[in-house]
């Protein structure tokens, strides 16, 4: 069987200069669909690169006399949300949110179809996702894809036990597949204490949706990395500003400064 490092995510082509870039327009984002969280909000916290710097921001705000509730997506981003001093409760408790703000690995231009769950939380996410009113991805222009899988793989969270037969099944459905590992060679274990399969989407041909509904009916998926018609706006970062894609008008760019 073939096996997905945690390195091989992490891994990437950038020069220093494009990380800086790079990293420049992630900050532009966050900063961007942080001010959307208003006084009295309850907010979901996303997972990644991305996300972090979102609640950081959020944590400066929340120091400066912002009242919000907030659910994170990971324990990693709940520990750094509790290291802000940025209130966190749970479903029992916010039933209903009013924002979640989050990232993703890929953004299809013109659906708002995304692919998330590289940051190894895509269950986690999904729930907070749901449960909003508002989901604002924010990303950098890498992330713009015409067709998804063109860059990432998708990962699909799936059950430990008998987990070789539920890659045989994933397989049996046309989706070449790996396990992620982490750089000791262990199957990489996610908040909900699952194991995630990387899965090739097809270039020519791909239908997302039916896509979802197959995955979703395979014994031994928990949940996958497709969220389709779930993102209300996509702020991407860049050079001069940023810009922002609005779901009702997924041809519609708008500039914002």
């Amino acid at each position: 069987m073939q096996i997905f490092s945690a390195r091989d995510i992490k891994e990437g082509m950038s020069s220093p200069e494009q990380a800086n870039s790079t990293d420049a327009a992630k900050r532009r984002a966050a900063v961007w669909a942080a001010s959307q969280v208003e006084d009295g909000m309850k907010v979901g916290l996303g997972t990644g690169s991305t996300s972090a710097l979102v609640i950081e921001e959020v944590g400066r705000r929340v120091a400066e006399g912002l009242r919000i509730t907030a659910i994170a997506t990971s324990e990693a981003s709940q520990k750094q949300a509790l290291g802000l001093k940025i209130p966190i409760s749970d479903f029992a408790h916010l039933p209903q949110l009013d924002l979640t703000i989050d990232g993703a690995d890929e953004v299809q231009e013109g659906t708002l179809y995304l692919i998330k769950g590289h940051g190894g939380a895509l269950l986690r996410e999904k729930i907070v996702a749901i449960a909003s009113t508002k989901l604002i991805i924010a990303v950098d222009p890498r992330k713009l894809v015409k067709t998804l899988g063109q860059v990432f793989t998708l990962p699909v969270e799936i059950v430990p036990f008998g987990f070789e037969t539920t890659m045989r099944r994933l397989k049996d459905l046309g989706f070449d597949c790996e396990l992620r590992v982490n750089d000791d060679g262990k199957p990489f274990v996610t908040d909900g204490q699952h194991y995630i399969a990387h899965c090739k989407l097809p270039q020519v041909g791909f239908d997302a949706k039916l896509a979802a509904e197959k995955l979703k009916a395979t014994v031994g998926v928990v949940e996958h990395g497709l969220f389709l018609g779930m993102a209300s706006k996509v702020v991407i970062g860049g050079p001069e500003g940023i810009q922002v894609l609005e779901a009702a008008e997924p041809e519609n760019w708008s500039e914002v400064e």
